[in-house]
């Protein structure tokens, strides 16, 4: 008995040892906690939605979702063969050129007016606090950190493990001259030796100026944040991008709900517009938008310009991998929303809608 109870005792040691540990990142102190309370979307524990959100649907239990995911995954949830990708060099393009280039999932780099951006980089082969599990599509981790320029503005959305890597950030740190996140992640950069005054913390509803002709104003999403056992202990957001001569929407994850209207009738329209379109469950319907809704999302905010993201390089739901963009650009379709899918790398130029891109995804295993 005491050799068990000694064993328990050190494993549950060493479960301490790893939530601390510096990926985790940190909790906001009690000086932001008390700050938070005073906000209309905090509750006085933690930040909530603007509409009541369960984390699982009606009548779903975290068992169900578990048994599911474990087994009863489809077949086709990762690709057997290997994702093609392309391979640019992004410190020589142009100075004037206005483009994007996707890295799969929701990462990706902007050059917009002469201001380089960069939006939730996960580069590291994985999606979790462990190493072997979460991993990345075969070829999807064409580029590194080290084939980047520096960084005007990094832009964090939230802080799931997903859209906010603790090795990647902190090997592009040297880069980076300034990141734009929401209320209660700057605990995490701060932990990880980013300068405070480096980094904006806003709460939804907020304007600001980056420099003279770029601004942003912070939107709101349907989702939840978290990167251990306390969730929604910082907010997850979505942004307005003004610059001189384009509007960005970058939509960060969310679940369907009424502030798309809402962002679309305030801000719109929009020349492009990043949204989420992947990793769905009728199970968590609330957190993240069917391809149909997706498209519909598109259509409210008054969008000239599609590009589907949160897709092609982890697995995090039961949908076959490639579900995702096969039916939101039959949905888009539909409605007559104009969309790109770029290839991983490819350089999409934001001054040309009439740029072609190919359904690549088409006949991969």
């Amino acid at each position: 008995m005491l050799y068990l109870l000694f064993i328990i005792v050190f494993l549950l040691a060493l479960l301490v040892l790893f939530i601390r540990s510096e990926r985790f990142g940190q909790l906001p102190d009690k000086v932001e906690q008390s700050h938070f309370r005073t906000l209309a979307n905090y509750d006085g524990k933690s930040f909530k939605n603007i509409n009541h959100t369960p984390d699982l649907t009606e009548g779903v239990s975290l068992w169900i979702v578990l048994y599911e995911f474990l087994f009863k995954k489809g077949k086709r949830t990762r690709p057997r063969d290997v994702i093609p990708t392309v391979r640019n060099n992004l410190k020589q393009i142009k100075p004037s050129e206005n483009v994007l280039v996707w890295f799969g999932h929701s990462s990706y780099f902007m050059q917009i007016d002469g201001r380089k951006f960069l939006v939730d980089p996960v580069l590291s082969g994985n999606a979790s606090p462990l190493n072997f599990t979460t991993k990345s599509f075969a070829g999807t981790d064409t580029y590194t950190p080290d084939d980047f320029p520096e960084i005007d503005y990094l832009f964090i959305s939230h802080d799931h493990w997903d859209h906010l890597d603790h090795k990647t950030v902190k090997a592009l740190k040297p880069k980076i001259k300034h990141i734009i996140c929401g209320l209660g992640v700057k605990a995490h950069l701060v932990r990880w030796g980013f300068n405070k005054n480096s980094i904006t913390e806003k709460d939804w509803h907020e304007s600001f100026e980056l420099e003279n002709g770029f601004k942003v104003n912070t939107t709101s999403g349907r989702h939840f944040s978290g990167r251990g056992f306390k969730r929604n202990q910082s907010l997850w957001m979505s942004y307005v991008l003004t610059t001189p001569g384009k509007r960005i929407f970058i939509g960060g994850d969310s679940g369907y709900d009424t502030h798309f209207d809402e962002i679309g009738k305030k801000f719109g329209p929009f020349d492009w517009t990043i949204l989420e379109c992947g990793q769905y469950d009728n199970h968590w319907k609330y957190i993240h938008m069917h391809p149909s809704e997706v498209a519909q999302a598109a259509a409210e905010l008054n969008t000239k310009m599609l590009l589907p993201v949160h897709w092609g390089k982890f697995s995090l739901s039961k949908h076959d991998w490639d579900e995702p963009i096969t039916l939101v650009s039959q949905e888009a379709r539909k409605l007559g929303i104009p969309f790109k899918t770029p290839m991983i790398g490819e350089i999409l130029h934001l001054d040309n809608p009439e740029q072609e891109t190919v359904e690549w995804w088409k006949g991969l295993n």
